[in-house]
Order: structure tokens, then sequence, then C-alpha cells
């Protein structure tokens, strides 16, 4: 088994753990690639692993019964999946898979779950990074219900950039089309609109950012108030990998 180095691991929640809290889960650390749908979490089964992500983007998808079915939050490099065994719960009915392809490091749900029982500080410390993401998910339902498509979009284009790297985002029409429940044609030309603001250049699977501080613009309110809480809470920027849009 390979070892791990905390200095150069490249997921922040293990970067910012005490030097005690790596050592309880190291031992059994796995680095793991993780290709496009592979799925985190599955819907009310128990996680055998959590996963740390380094690379690449987690969609976290809720269901209704007549099989409706909208992205609710998003886990990157800042992350990781499986944070609902930290509130004592064994599933979740909510669904967690790979939207962008990348990689990550597997600790044993064991292992994990053992850590936070004999880690109060750590334990801890994963409740802070679960009450970042109900913030996020709390204002995923503020920009549903009271903003535009064009701001709702800016809002997602932006958290999708928070947790990738440089300015390409490889992502799809259907996946916004899910990230915001609505159809393929009208992100299509809700895409246009931000491409008539140089924002953004859209072709086939890819969105490119041209400039931020237009698409936190337009965003408006229902953009900040989490990344600002969670740089908070946590005591690092969510977006450690800024590249300019310049370059």
């Amino acid at each position: 088994m390979p070892h791990f180095d905390q200095s150069t691991v490249e997921n922040t929640l293990l970067k910012l753990l005490s030097v005690d809290g790596f050592a309880r889960l190291s031992g059994e650390m796995e680095h793991v690639d993780l290709p496009l749908r592979y799925v985190l979490v599955a819907s009310d089964v128990p996680s055998t692993h959590v996963c740390f992500l380094e690379r690449g983007l987690g969609s976290i998808v809720v269901g209704s019964t007549d099989e409706e079915a909208v992205e609710i939050g998003h886990i990157g490099s800042e992350g990781a999946s499986g944070m609902h065994v930290v509130l004592a719960v064994e599933t979740t009915p909510t669904r967690t898979f790979m939207q962008v392809a990348g990689s990550g490091i597997m600790v044993p749900m064991e292992t994990f779950q053992r850590a936070l029982a004999d880690d109060p500080e750590m334990k801890d410390f994963f409740l802070r990074y679960v009450h970042t993401t109900v913030l996020q998910l709390a204002h995923s339902a503020l920009a549903n219900a009271r903003f535009n498509m064009h701001e709702r979009l800016a809002r997602w284009i932006l958290m999708c950039h928070d947790r990738l790297e440089g300015n390409n985002l490889p992502i799809t029409h259907e996946f916004l089309a899910l990230m915001l429940g609505v159809r393929r044609s009208g992100v299509t030309n809700e895409l246009h609109v931000l491409e008539g603001v140089h924002a953004i250049r859209s072709t086939r699977g890819n969105v490119r950012i041209v400039d931020r501080e237009k698409l936190i613009e337009i965003a408006g309110g229902c953009y900040g108030v989490p990344e600002r809480e969670y740089e908070k809470v946590l005591g690092l920027r969510l977006r450690a990998r800024y590249i300019s849009p310049l370059a």
C-alpha cells in the first residue's frame, strides 16, 4: 500500500486535518481513478468508503418517486462523499456520481467512523464541512425559487469553476440541464446569453470561462455566501488552484 504524505495530497479536507487526524486515516487510504458516471454514493445503500476527491467533479442528485431528478450539490477537491455518516446516518436517498472524471483517495467507512469516534476534534471539523454542504443546498433552493435562469446558470458554472482545474470545464449541455432542472434546449439558449456578454465560450462538451468577474456579476446574490462560509469555517479558499481566465 502506498504511503500518503499530507503535504502532497490534493484534497483540501485532508490537507486541513490535524497531523494526528490524517494519521488515523492514512494507513487505510487508497488512491483510485474515478471515471465518468462512477457512483460514489448509491441511493439508500450503505456506503463502504468515504472518497476524498482530488480531481474531477461529483454531482449530488435527488430524485422524486416519479423518476424526476435534479442536482442539488457539487463535490470537488474541496470535499468528500459519504458525509451523511458524520450525522450518524447509515444511508441517504440522494445519489452521488462523477459528472467529470477524475481521481481521489478512498478510506474504508469503518476506518473513517472509528477515527471520528476516537477524535472529537476531527469529528467537529467534518461537522463544519457538512454545515457548508447544507448551506450550498439551501442556496440552491434560494436560486431556484428567486433567481432567473441565466443567473442560476452563471452560479452553477462558477461552482464548477471553483472545483475544477483551469478555465475549461468539460461539462455537457445535458449535465447543465440536470443541474438546473430544465430542458436541454433551455440551457443552450441561456449559454448563448452568457456568450453574448463575453462571460464564457461554449462548444460541444466544454464551457470555457472568459470573464469570471462577469459571471459573478450576473449571478448576483445567488453566488458567494456558501463559498465565503466554507472559507470562514474551514480556513482555506474554496478555489485554491485558481487560474486567471486570461491565462
